[in-house]
């Protein structure tokens, strides 16, 4: 068993059986990989769904695996937990994978002994079509688009891999850990930042963070995630993982310093858009940071209140 795929559900059915679909026509030999679905307490119809689907593909080692506590962070430790793959790989429920996926990231840390950490192309599908008001910064938070380019190379320090498209060696999480479960998805909570921590202690123990080119997913991303109310809630819950990571970490001096020169570099941004006549992006760019701060704001007025 060279690798362990991993994918985290919350009632989501219909998109994983899609993403399943996806993964069983993998170009890799089913011999070398599995598939281990967590559910993370879903009460629509994944349970029986899954079950009917890996009933009609038994070449292929796919299973469920239960977690009761709730949070993404949770369930992707099930799944490392529950696996046996001496490749661990991650994606999500709402994503799916070119043919080559499995076999690219199996071939890659054949290749590279010296690689414990990878991530891959992130494509963004727009069911409704990308909308007029998105631009690069709302567009990394909603989507993360990720092209560095066609060949492996590192991570550029401002970059890290997609929650959604990353690869490691087992024995990584035996030296830092797993994802922390105060951070990340929790229901219909949209906190996150887990992907974010896990790599900032990577690095910092001197892990090098490889781009696979190959390894590619594609994000589908429906109309209703891209609704203003949505929006706002997400970069409000962005805010509050952003100060819950700094708390941790003993880094709030610096998380808000950077706010402000990020509040700055916003309002310059969003004043060149509205001279180029293209006020909705102005007008979600700063609604993005607005939001961003009110969930700092908020969560660290609550710290304060224990």
């Amino acid at each position: 068993m060279k690798l362990s795929l991993i994918i985290a559900t919350y009632n989501r059915s219909q998109s994983l059986m899609r993403t399943l679909e996806s993964v069983v026509r993998q170009n890799a030999s089913p011999e070398e990989w599995e598939c281990v679905v967590v559910n993370n307490n879903s009460t629509d119809s994944t349970a029986a769904d899954f079950a009917s689907f890996a009933a009609t593909h038994r070449r292929f080692g796919l299973r469920m695996v239960d977690e009761p506590k709730q949070g993404l962070s949770n369930a992707r430790n099930c799944g490392i937990s529950n696996s046996s793959g001496g490749i661990v790989a991650i994606i999500d429920d709402d994503e799916t994978l070119a043919p080559e996926f499995i076999s690219t990231y199996i071939a890659f840390f054949d290749a590279h002994p010296e690689a414990s950490v990878a991530g891959g192309g992130v494509i963004p599908c727009y069911e409704s079509g990308r909308p007029k008001w998105m631009s690069p910064y709302p567009e990394r938070m909603i989507a993360n688009p990720i092209d560095l380019g066609g060949r492996v190379c590192e991570f550029p320090k401002s970059r890290v891999p997609a929650g959604g498209n990353m690869a490691f060696r087992r024995e990584v999480f035996t030296r830092f850990g797993m994802f922390n479960p105060a951070l990340g998805r929790n229901g219909e909570a949209l906190t996150g930042g887990e992907e974010t921590d896990l790599f900032a202690r990577l690095r910092e123990g001197g892990v090098a963070l490889y781009y696979v080119p190959h390894a590619a997913i594609f994000h589908h991303i429906p109309a209703e995630k891209l609704t203003r109310e949505r929006f706002d809630r997400q970069c409000f819950d962005v805010g509050r993982s952003k100060y819950i990571r700094a708390a941790a970490n003993g880094n709030v001096a610096a998380l808000l310093a950077d706010e402000r020169w990020k509040r700055v570099f916003t309002f310059v941004l969003a004043a060149c858009y509205c001279i180029a006549l293209h006020p909705a992006k102005a007008e979600w760019l700063v609604a993005m940071r607005r939001g961003i701060g009110a969930g700092i704001a908020a969560q660290a007025a609550a710290k304060d209140a224990l």
